[in-house]
């Protein structure tokens, strides 16, 4: 039977660092987002493709988040180490983020909204199974869900 860790109060504190940090990170989307109906039509291009430049580099570091955790040394004395399984989900989201690039900026968009849905799902389960830390999710739920309703306004604007 698998051990499930159950979190303290404690150890679901996200640190400060990675929660400003995190704030800050989200800064652009909302900005672009917000600005967007606002500006003329050159402009607002400009700023679209900003959105979805910025939303590919972000999903790429999600990404390098997880081939992190597929690396510690922890993870290396265990019988899978560092796994295909582990580090292929790691390199997914810049592959992802790299194809919205490609693609028609409308659907590049939602593609990179989908994506993040996605990755958010992906740290969950790591963190339930002890691979991610226990605030993880503490940290990805909100930053994920304004992330997603700036993709998302930012594209239908």
């Amino acid at each position: 039977m698998k051990h499930i860790r159950l979190p303290s109060d404690e150890t679901c504190r996200v640190p400060h660092a990675a929660k400003w940090l995190g704030a800050a990170g989200v800064i652009p989307f909302v900005t672009i987002a917000i600005s967007g109906p606002f500006l003329s039509d050159p402009l607002k291009y400009s700023t679209f493709l900003a959105l979805i430049a910025y939303g590919a580099v972000i999903l790429s570091f999600l990404g390098g988040i997880h081939w992190g955790l597929s690396i510690t040394p922890s993870r290396e004395e265990r019988p899978d180490g560092a796994s295909f399984q582990g580090l292929g989900v790691s390199v997914l989201p810049a592959l992802i983020g790299w194809v919205a690039l490609l693609v028609a900026p409308s659907v590049g968009i939602f593609i990179l909204a989908i994506a993040f849905g996605l990755v958010l799902i992906v740290d969950l389960a790591a963190s339930r199974k002890g691979e991610a830390p226990a605030w993880y999710p503490s940290l990805r739920w909100p930053l994920t869900v304004t992330v997603i309703a700036a993709l998302l306004t930012g594209g239908l604007a």
